[in-house]
């Protein structure tokens, strides 16, 4: 079962949607302008708080580049674009609109990566299967689904079907629950949380403000990255001083 929390996250979304794009409709273009660059500022906003809870600015540096090249080489942003052009064209039955599939494809790809980046997304979904315990996730689709809602009143339908990857998202991380929480450490989650924090940045300055594109999907894997590398210093670190101790460097 995917959890409780993920299911109550599903329908805020889908809620928020529904309710925004019926606001949406009855908005002038330069009231909806305004609102999404709000959205745009709020956004950028929120990820520098969460980037500034890393320790090590370094390592969440090499998680980004190196998580980049991976990301790239296996398409992912790409991809996330693709699946967005298929459900428009599957769902929608606009085929060959090409300004209305971008406004579709942009509304599933910004609402995934939002959705699903920051912390409350992974530790709300561990909390969820490790003790049934889904007041994080209630919380967070409380704030995904207004959200939407605003979302929506721009991109349209697009951004209800970020529910997929949500559920995908999510799920997987409640029913691995266990095995993932014996993984991380504090540490892991502040650097992944801080990644997280870059990466809603750039949906910020390149899905929402346009100021400059950014192939943030490309970026995800630096989220896996990041405990990873820091697992890998915090096993150098005492080998290192081991070594300097024998060459007499302390």
């Amino acid at each position: 079962m995917i959890g409780i929390g993920t299911l109550i996250n599903i329908i805020a979304v889908l809620l928020g949607t529904a309710v925004g794009m019926r606001a949406g409709a009855a908005l002038p273009q330069p009231m909806r302008a305004t609102i999404f660059n709000g959205l745009g500022l709020f956004t950028i906003a929120l990820g520098l708080q969460m980037f500034l809870k890393t320790a090590n600015p370094l390592l969440v540096l090499c998680s980004l580049l190196l998580g980049g090249l991976l990301g790239e080489a296996a398409g992912i942003d790409s991809g996330l674009h693709r699946a967005g052009a298929w459900l428009e064209a599957r769902f929608s039955g606009a085929a060959g609109d090409e300004a209305r599939t971008a406004r579709f494809v942009k509304g599933f790809v910004t609402a995934s990566l939002l959705f699903c980046v920051g912390p409350m997304a992974a530790l709300g979904s561990l909390q969820d299967g490790l003790r049934g315990d889904y007041t994080l996730l209630a919380i967070k689709s409380v704030l995904d689904g207004f959200a939407a809602l605003a979302f929506a009143s721009t991109l349209g339908v697009g951004v209800a079907f970020s529910v997929i990857t949500i559920f995908i998202y999510q799920g997987a991380l409640t029913l691995g629950a266990a095995q993932i929480q014996m993984l991380l450490t504090e540490p892991m989650i502040s650097e992944m949380t801080a990644v997280g924090g870059l990466m809603v940045m750039a949906i910020g300055v390149g899905g929402l403000l346009e100021l400059r594109p950014m192939r943030t999907g490309s970026l995800i894997p630096a989220i896996v990255l990041a405990p990873l590398l820091v697992a890998l210093l915090a096993y150098l670190n005492p080998l290192l001083l081991s070594l300097l101790s024998l060459a007499g460097w302390q």
